[in-house]
């Protein structure tokens, strides 16, 4: 009898326990999407990229954490059609921009959290592109089994050159801006 005690005393204790710790929920990457935003002096272009896999962690209720992959080689324009949007797909996929037969993915993980209130969560997180692992900073808005978040990066900090002023002097209205914009939605 003393030994069933002890049994059940350990089973509530490890469920207790189990229920506290973190819960991995994955990301439905067919229902997630990343839109991405690049400008230059001239004017804008829009397109979308895919996740290859994410998942955000919890503690009871809160975020406790992040990691997700993203597919480079899907990056696509939606702005352009036919050819000029062959040859921007194309420029973006070569060394010059993401080189994505080399760097094929690029992650993001979590490395800092700070709850806000409502849902809200200021993250600093590690962004790797072409191989290349900088900080970054972004509001992280989480409700129900979504969250979405807008990220600014920095393309100069990840050896993206290509029309950056920079890098490079004179180049008018060629230049392209260094930041480029992610909105991002998450489906959980």
């Amino acid at each position: 009898m003393k030994n069933l005690k002890t049994i059940a005393l350990a089973l509530f204790v490890a469920l207790g326990v189990s229920t506290a710790s973190a819960q991995n929920k994955k990301i439905n990457t067919e229902k997630s999407s990343i839109n991405w935003v690049g400008k230059k002096v001239t004017g804008e272009h829009s397109g979308t990229i895919n996740f290859q896999e994410g998942m955000l962690i919890f503690k009871g209720k809160k975020v406790a954490g992040g990691n997700f992959t993203v597919d480079m080689t899907s990056i696509n324009t939606t702005d352009l059609t036919g050819e000029w949007k062959a040859k921007l797909d194309g420029h973006l996929k070569a060394d010059d921009f993401f080189g994505t037969d080399k760097f094929k993915t690029a992650t993001l993980k979590f490395t800092k959290i700070a709850d806000k209130g409502n849902g809200v969560y200021g993250v600093t997180a590690d962004l790797t592109i072409k191989g290349i692992t900088k900080p970054i900073n972004f509001d992280l808005n989480v409700k129900g089994n979504s969250a979405s978040a807008n990220l600014v990066v920095d393309r100069s900090k990840y050896d993206i050159k290509y029309g950056s002023k920079s890098f490079f002097e004179g180049l008018g209205d060629k230049t392209i801006y260094d930041d480029f914009e992610l909105k991002v939605n998450l489906v959980f």
